[in-house]
C-alpha cells in the first residue's frame, strides 16, 4: 500500500514508525527539513520538503497513485485543503485528516463527500472529551468505552469491600441481578489477566471489566464496589480545545467552572458557553482554589497544554 502522511510531527513520526512496520511504501511531507531528516534517519520512509496541501507538493510526494492520504499536519485548514486536493486533482481512494478545531463541527454538513471530501475525521480533543465524560458520568469507573453508538458500554472497576459480588462466584452475578444481561469480559489480578468462568471468585482490588447497557452499568458497578455519590460539580483547569469541548458537554448537567489564564481567550469562553462559570487566573493558585471552594468540588480536571502544570 502506498500512504503519503503529511506532518511530520509526534503524530505523523509515529504513524511513520509504525506503518513501515508493515512493509508499506511511506512518503511523508513537511516544511520543516530537518525534522524530516530525523525522521527519515531512523525509519526507511521518503519525505518531501514543502506545504503538504499544495498539488506540486503532493504530486512530488506521489499523491498521482497513492492509496492512502493522512494529513497530520498541525493546520486544519491544510489539512482540509490537502484532502480536497487528492480527491479532485488526484482522485486518492481514502483520505483521512486530523481536524482539532470545534468550530468546524458546528454544521454537520461541511463534511459531506461533495463540499469537504474528508473520509474519516480524526479530532483528538472530541476523543479526550468523550473520554473524560464518561468518567465523570460513571464515578468510580477506570474506564469506559462505548459501543453501538452508546447504547453497549465496557467498564472497568475495582473490585472495593462492601460490594455484593466481592468474595463470590461470577456465576451469583445472574442471581443478583436477573433482569440485566451483563458479562464480565477481563479481570485483572495482582496485574495479571484471569480469563472468567463460572467459578472466579471476585476478589478485593480486583480489576473487572464487563460489558452491558448503558443505562445498566450503575447497577452492575455497584455488585463490585460501594455506591460512589453522583458528582454535581467540575472545575476544568485549562481554557483550550479540551477545556472548552469538556465544558459544552458538561455544563447543561453539572455545575461547571473553568479557570483560563489567559484574559482574551477568557472572554471568548465566555462567549460561547452558555452555563460555565469562567475564571480569569492560574489553576495552580491556592488562594484561588481556596476561594471557589475547591474542596467542595467533586471532580478537578487538569487540561491545559502544559503536562506539568496539569501535575501540579
Amino acid at each position: 500500500m502506498k500512504i503519503i502522511i503529511l506532518g511530520a510531527g509526534e503524530v505523523g513520526g509515529n504513524l511513520a514508525q509504525n506503518l513501515s512496520l508493515e512493509s508499506s511504501d511511506i512518503t511523508v511531507v513537511d516544511t520543516d527539513s530537518s525534522r524530516l531528516q530525523a525522521l527519515q534517519d531512523r525509519v526507511d520512509i521518503r519525505t518531501v520538503t514543502g506545504l503538504a496541501s499544495h498539488p506540486d507538493v503532493m504530486r512530488q510526494a506521489g499523491a498521482e497513485d497513492a492509496d492512502l492520504l493522512i494529513a497530520v499536519t498541525n493546520s486544519d485548514e491544510v489539512n482540509m485543503v490537502a484532502c480536497q486536493v487528492a480527491y479532485t486533482v488526484f482522485n486518492t481512494p481514502t483520505k483521512i485528516a486530523r481536524i482539532r478545531s470545534s468550530a468546524y463541527f458546528r454544521d454537520g454538513g461541511i463534511f459531506r463527500n461533495d463540499d469537504m471530501p474528508v473520509d474519516v475525521i480524526v479530532n483528538p480533543e472530541k476523543i479526550v472529551t468523550q473520554d473524560i465524560a464518561r468518567l465523570i458520568d460513571n464515578p468510580g469507573a477506570l474506564q469506559v468505552m462505548d459501543f453501538a453508538d452508546g447504547q453497549v458500554q465496557l467498564v472497568g472497576i475495582k473490585a472495593y469491600y462492601g460490594g455484593p459480588l466481592v468474595d463470590q462466584e461470577l456465576r451469583y452475578l445472574r442471581q443478583h441481578m436477573p433482569m440485566v444481561d451483563t458479562r464480565v469480559a477481563a479481570i485483572f489480578r495482582k496485574n495479571r489477566p484471569i480469563i472468567p468462568q463460572g467459578n472466579t471468585v471476585i476478589e478485593v482490588d480486583d480489576e473487572v471489566f464487563f460489558i452491558a447497557a448503558s443505562q445498566d452499568i450503575k447497577m452492575v458497578m455497584s455488585e463490585m464496589r460501594r455506591a460512589e455519590k453522583p458528582n454535581r460539580r467540575i472545575v476544568i483547569a485549562g481554557g483550550g480545545h479540551i477545556g472548552e469541548q469538556l465544558a459544552q458537554t458538561a455544563e447543561n448537567r453539572y455545575g461547571v467552572r473553568i479557570i483560563e489564564h489567559n484574559r482574551d481567550r477568557c472572554y471568548d469562553l465566555s462567549e460561547t458557553l452558555d452555563k460555565t462559570i469562567v475564571l480569569h487566573g492560574d489553576a495552580s493558585d491556592r488562594q484561588l482554589l481556596l476561594e471557589e471552594n475547591i474542596e467542595e468540588t467533586d471532580v478537578f480536571c487538569a487540561v491545559t497544554n502544559d503536562d506539568e502544570a496539569n501535575i501540579m
